[in-house]
C-alpha cells in the first residue's frame, strides 16, 4: 500500500479505499476475506472451488485497481476520425457531432474530469480522467458505440492507439 491510502473493511464486506485523489467503495462476496497486515493487503479464499478461486483472482484485481485509482488516477482517450467529427465540452456536457443529422449532448458522471482537444490537422481527441477504472471504461465504451469505427475507411470513434483492421472495397472482388 502506497503511503497516505488508507483501506476499511467495514460491515458487509464493504471496502473502502480514500486516497489523495478521492474515495472508493466496493462491496465483496461474503466468502472472501480481506485483511490489511503490515501495510500489505490480503485477500484471501475459504476453498479452492472454481468459484471461490474465480472471486479471489476478480477482487484482488479490483483492490489493487482502486489503490492505483485514488493514488495515480486511470485516463482513456478517444480520437474521432471522420470529415467533419467535432468535439466540444462545456464542463462535464460533451457535444459531439459525428454525421449525424443532429448533435448528440452526452453527459459525464462527476467523479470523471473531461477535456477535449482539437488542433488544425489533427483528430479531434476527448481525454476522461477519474480515479474509478470500472466507471470510466464504461462511460469511455459507451461513446464509442455513439458511432463505431468501420472497416473500410476507419470513421468513427475510437480509442487513441487501436487498431482497426481493414477490409478491402467492392471492387476488390473483381
Amino acid at each position: 500500500m502506497p503511503a497516505g491510502v488508507s483501506l476499511t473493511v467495514g460491515s458487509n464486506n464493504e471496502v473502502k479505499v480514500k486516497g489523495p485523489k478521492g474515495e472508493l467503495t466496493q462491496n465483496l462476496d461474503r466468502d472472501i476475506k480481506v485483511e490489511v497486515k503490515d501495510n500489505q493487503v490480503e485477500v484471501s479464499r475459504p476453498t479452492d472451488q472454481i468459484r471461490h478461486r474465480a472471486m479471489h483472482g476478480l477482487y484482488r484485481s479490483i483492490i489493487a485497481n482502486m489503490v492505483k485509482g485514488v493514488t495515480d488516477g486511470f485516463s482513456k482517450k478517444l480520437e474521432l476520425v471522420g470529415v467533419g467529427y467535432k468535439a466540444t465540452n462545456t464542463g462535464n456536457v460533451l457535444d459531439l457531432a459525428l454525421g449525424y443529422s443532429h448533435n448528440i449532448i452526452f453527459e459525464i458522471p462527476k467523479e470523471l474530469s473531461l477535456e477535449t482537444l482539437t488542433e488544425k490537422g489533427a483528430n479531434p481527441v476527448i481525454t476522461l480522467t477519474g480515479s474509478d477504472k470500472q466507471l470510466l471504461g464504461q462511460v469511455a465504451a459507451k461513446i464509442r458505440s455513439l458511432r463505431k469505427p468501420e472497416p473500410y475507411k476507419g470513421k468513427g470513434v475510437k480509442y487513441v492507439g487501436e487498431y482497426i483492421r481493414r477490409k478491402a472495397g467492392k471492387s476488390a472482388g473483381k
